[in-house]
């Protein structure tokens, strides 16, 4: 499906991606381009900005040769997608629900040419509405071609689906005015109303289907084109939406289309979307279209830009890094030793950033080493030795006296003993001053021990025997 223009794009591509990116190559590569799209059935006017767009990207452009096919592949891809992008879509199935929550009627009105496979896509259709919890009543607007009513009437038999029609001859707008009344009072989802098919040029018909869309004012209009017919369906579609301004767009025999043309045509031309695609004869064959889709049979799958694919390289270098950098890591410690077990093949150290250098985690390592190997620091020589070393056991007794300072209680209340023993020796030994009552007070507490201090055993003079 769409063999032709995916070739046609692939050409260009292919061809601009050999050549030095001169504004004289661009426009013989676009030529080529040119006469390929117009024989997928390209409308000029794609053609002409698909054209346009190109030339803005690359004339003058500094682009390297290996990104070229790149840039211009995605050049086009991005084009066309803009353009589906701008004809919006229709969510048919919310719409139908909404209209059923407010208890009317979703009025579909479909229009073409004869021989586009009008009357079967409106029993696909209908057939998707079931699938999707709907009802359908089906209008046998077509009234001018002879076996039109017993055709769509077939087609509502096989599909257990009501169908209004009236005689031959009659007012088509009038059999639409019936369905709608009988879906209103039967509480039916949806009516699809089947018009005659004309052909564009026809003024009295192309008339005809407006009168239709007035009296019944439709919900949604939907022109039915052939895939097959290529540029004419283009045309078709063209003087169709100058009459009735339809909403949207199906495609039939879109299975056997080689060309791809007409949907991007289309949806240029009328600035609306194409909304189904017929890819069958069964009444399951009539498929939602899906622009990543499409533009993936057109144009392949999605490409990783060059700049991605050398970033790609790089963190794959970067890992390659990492691992020489926990290798050498592993050296440095055992050197040290220090044992660290051998990171296993393909394994990263998460911990650190991809970004930090070797240098920086070999200074890491070495810190870690040095503080390993610092010994362990060592009491002091006051939390290790008796406090009063060196302090005479009459000046401790003296001390006492004079200042009537209790034994101490635990170690910590030993040492400020002790360092104001000694304080007081350096200072001659004076006589304590008369104080208040406040001051002994405060000396009383400062000696006080903590509720939550014990002394850990009897010991002999205030905790320390001396030799």
């Amino acid at each position: 499906m769409f063999d032709k223009l995916r070739n046609a794009f692939s050409s260009a591509v292919k061809s601009l991606g050999e050549k030095e990116l001169k504004e004289k190559d661009i426009d013989e590569v676009l030529s080529e381009l040119e006469v390929a799209l117009l024989e997928s059935d390209v409308a000029t006017e794609v053609i002409d900005m698909l054209k346009d767009d190109l030339k803005k990207q690359l004339v003058g452009a500094t682009v390297q040769k290996d990104k070229i096919s790149y840039i211009v592949k995605q050049n086009l891809r991005q084009s066309i997608s803009s353009m589906f992008d701008a004809a919006g879509e229709i969510d048919i199935l919310s719409n139908i629900e909404m209209k059923r929550e407010k208890g009317e009627p979703y009025i579909v009105s479909f229009m073409g040419i004869n021989g586009t496979g009008k009357t079967t896509t409106i029993a696909k259709f209908a057939n998707f509405l079931r699938e999707h919890k709907f009802s359908a009543v089906i209008a046998a607007a077509d009234t001018y071609r002879a076996g039109a009513i017993e055709q769509i009437s077939e087609h509502a038999s096989r599909l257990n689906i009501k169908i209004i029609a009236q005689n031959y001859g009659s007012d088509p707008a009038a059999v639409a005015r019936d369905a709608v009344l009988y879906a209103k009072s039967h509480r039916v989802d949806c009516v699809l109303i089947d018009t005659a098919g004309r052909m564009q040029t026809s003024k009295n018909l192309m008339d005809q289907i407006s009168k239709i869309n007035k009296v019944v004012n439709p919900d949604l209009k939907l022109f039915v084109g052939d895939a097959l017919a290529g540029n004419d369906t283009v045309s078709q579609a063209r003087e169709f939406f100058n009459y009735t301004k339809f909403d949207g767009a199906i495609l039939t025999k879109s299975d056997a289309d080689a060309r791809g043309g007409a949907a991007i045509s289309i949806v240029k031309v009328t600035s609306r979307p194409i909304l189904y695609l017929g890819v069958g004869q069964e009444y399951k064959d009539l498929k939602p279209f899906d622009k990543d889709s499409f533009l993936e049979m057109i144009f392949g799958p999605q490409q990783t830009s060059p700049e991605m694919m050398i970033q790609s390289k790089e963190k794959s270098q970067e890992r390659t890094e990492q691992k020489e950098t926990l290798e050498e890591k592993v050296i440095v410690a055992e050197q040290s030793g220090k044992k660290i077990p051998e990171p296993k093949l393909g394994s990263r150290d998460e911990s650190k950033p991809d970004d930090t250098t070797q240098q920086e985690v070999k200074q890491e390592i070495k810190q870690e080493i040095n503080q390993e190997k610092k010994p362990e620091s060592k009491q002091t020589p006051e939390e290790e030795e008796d406090p009063f070393s060196g302090i005479a056991t009459n000046d401790i007794e003296k001390y006492s006296d004079l200042f009537d300072v209790p034994p101490p209680e635990n170690d910590n209340e030993a040492r400020r003993l002790a360092a104001s023993i000694r304080k007081w020796i350096s200072d001659g030994r004076p006589k304590p001053k008369e104080t208040t009552v406040e001051e002994e007070a405060e000396e009383k507490e400062e000696m006080t021990v903590s509720e939550d201090e014990k002394p850990k055993k009897k010991r002999s003079l205030f905790g320390w025997g001396k030799k």
